[in-house]
């Protein structure tokens, strides 16, 4: 019941039919409304847009302006991710606070679930991409089979994340686990911490 109230049910089916949506009308990200969990929602774009853009990145047809540009939008388009996550792990925390209190000396988890959401979302889109390569018409069968092998331990190890999510909640909320906050801090992002910034604006 868990991940029903926090909006975090059946992920794997939604984070799926959101990349099948997005795949095909991307423009539109914000009306689909397969995941009640807003955050989610963002951070599963984000790491859409990331995916898109890493691809990007190893082209060797185009000029380094271009890489350049991208290699801007993924530090962008991480950083938007890294704070989705830790503000989806704020409302987890507060959504457990009001159920349940931890002790200083209750074992913690060593990923957060904001981090468990973050690695589903990024196995979704490994699952689709897998499948899609099963498709391509330009491969031989080992190619397809090595394919569909990869893709049968991912939908496993998707499984094994989802299944994991639920039981750290239910672990928080009997009392047997802690859960704590956890902060990025990214600072090569920051230009008051990264000192190839903060020296060039003192140039």
């Amino acid at each position: 019941m868990n991940v029903q109230e926090l909006g975090l049910a059946n992920l794997t089916e939604a984070f799926d039919r959101c990349l099948t949506f997005w795949h095909t009308d991307p423009a539109d990200y914000a009306q689909i409304t397969e995941i009640p969990n807003e955050t989610a929602l963002e951070l599963a774009w984000r790491n859409y847009c990331l995916w898109h853009e890493e691809d990007k990145a190893r082209r060797t047809d185009v000029d380094d302006g271009m890489i350049a540009q991208v290699k801007r939008n993924i530090d962008r388009f991480n950083q938007q991710r890294n704070d989705f996550i830790e503000q989806l792990d704020e409302e987890i925390l507060a959504w457990l606070m009001a159920r349940c209190s931890f002790r200083d000396d209750m074992p913690i988890n060593s990923e957060t679930p904001g981090g468990i959401v973050d690695r589903i979302s990024i196995l979704s889109l490994k699952v689709y991409h897998m499948y899609e390569d099963t498709l391509r018409d330009d491969i031989d069968e080992a190619h397809r089979e090595r394919s569909l092998q990869k893709l049968a331990i991912l939908h496993e190890q998707r499984a094994d994340l989802e299944l994991a999510l639920q039981r750290l909640l239910d672990d928080c909320l009997s009392g047997t686990r802690q859960m704590k906050l956890y902060r990025q801090f990214k600072m090569y992002n920051d230009p008051s911490l990264n000192p190839e910034l903060y020296r060039q604006s003192k140039a």
